[in-house]
């Protein structure tokens, strides 16, 4: 009898074809077991509620803020009751920032960190070379080198929150320390004021604009030379992905000796808690998750393993120009966002409120005011 076992993941090359690969050698090592993925847009997977696709899937490829929501209503299987403690321990002992702990809320583990990412800087080293320019430093210099053209950045909604908090905490607060509001005034308002600033010297193009759409611009066109924060994608530093190749860096200083911390992001799997094979299911979550093939069959499908050994090894940097360590500092000091049942519904209105302003201006103040009253309503959601 097969055994048969579905999953759902995002849309990308880093998200889909090592999934797919890594299924086919599970299913060569364990006959009988057929495992197949289905797909979903990068903005489905940000918004799309992961209980309306427990019923359907056996293995889910989830974001780190559904770790609450799946704690509490036990959507999910608690794979801290099914896998060993030495693989945890390993796990949690090679995390990629916080992206391992990221995914244990209240004591329950949702998923098994299988990629890991960031906002990094990206650039084109050769129309930086023919306009004669350094990678900027300094935010300073980052003004000055949008002030000339050829910045970009993403700015839809959910990318423009991440922002917002990268800025907070560059101000010195990071948000969500009270229930009353996100930050104080002072900080959260000159947050605004600051993407604003950035984003008026960018043009429109970018609040149409999530980061693929920003990595496919810059490594196919001549008229953008470098993006200072976009969730990486190592793709785009491999030879023969794109156009032409992009090189990858830590974020520019705030303040001399304080580079921007920017938003975790990345994804892990996990088991639904109504599939019928959830011992298979587990052992290839573990399976893909595994050290072994985190920095090899996963890596060499285009993905971007959660596993810190892959990030530090030689061999799987210079596939991609150095890519993982010279990303890995932005990553191991990355903020982690609150995952609290009822977070998602302030994720996903308050972008908006960010986008809008950065691309129109007005009342800063009032624009912070909304955000706090859709994160006070979060509470009850």
């Amino acid at each position: 009898m097969t055994i048969r076992l579905k999953g759902i993941t995002w849309n990308h090359t880093r998200g889909y074809i090592p999934m797919v690969a890594a299924s086919q050698r599970f299913m060569e090592t364990h006959p009988g077991v057929d495992i197949s993925w289905d797909k979903r847009s990068l903005q489905e997977f940000a918004d799309f509620p992961i209980q309306s696709l427990t019923d359907r899937y056996d293995l889910l490829v989830i974001d780190h803020p559904w770790a609450g929501y799946a704690a509490e209503k036990k959507v999910l299987v608690p794979l801290n009751e099914q896998v060993a403690e030495s693989f945890l321990e390993d796990q949690s002992a090679h995390s990629v920032g916080g992206s391992h702990s990221s995914y244990c809320f209240n004591g329950f583990q949702s998923a098994l960190a299988i990629d890991a990412a960031a906002p990094v800087a990206a650039w084109r080293p050769d129309l930086l070379a023919q306009r004669g320019e350094p990678i900027p430093q300094s935010w300073a210099d980052l003004l000055a080198m949008a002030r000339s053209g050829g910045v970009l950045f993403p700015a839809i909604p959910i990318d423009s929150l991440m922002n917002w908090y990268m800025m907070c905490i560059a101000l010195g607060e990071e948000p969500f320390h009270s229930r009353e509001q996100i930050v104080s005034p002072d900080t959260g308002t000159l947050a605004l004021e600051h993407l604003r600033e950035l984003a008026s010297l960018c043009g429109l193009e970018i609040f149409g604009m999530n980061p693929i759409a920003v990595y496919e611009a810059l490594s196919s066109r001549d008229d953008f030379v470098y993006c200072p924060f976009a969730y990486g994608y190592s793709n785009y530093a491999r030879p023969g992905y794109a156009r032409h190749v992009l090189e990858f860096g830590d974020l520019v200083e705030y303040e001399r000796g304080r580079p921007l911390r920017s938003t975790l992001g990345g994804t892990g799997i996990a088991v639904s808690a109504g599939s019928g094979n959830v011992r298979v299911a587990v052992e290839y979550a573990m399976f893909v998750a595994g050290p072994v093939i985190q920095r090899t069959l996963y890596v060499e499908c285009g993905g971007q393993p959660g596993h810190s050994s892959a990030w530090r090894d030689r061999k799987v940097n210079e596939r991609c120009g150095g890519y993982f360590a010279k990303t890995l500092p932005a990553l191991e000091r990355a903020y982690v966002r609150p995952r609290y049942n009822g977070y998602l519904y302030f994720q996903d209105h308050a972008g908006d409120n960010v986008r809008e302003y950065m691309q129109s201006g007005g009342n800063a103040p009032a624009v912070l005011d909304r955000m706090n009253e859709l994160y006070r309503k979060s509470f009850n959601m």
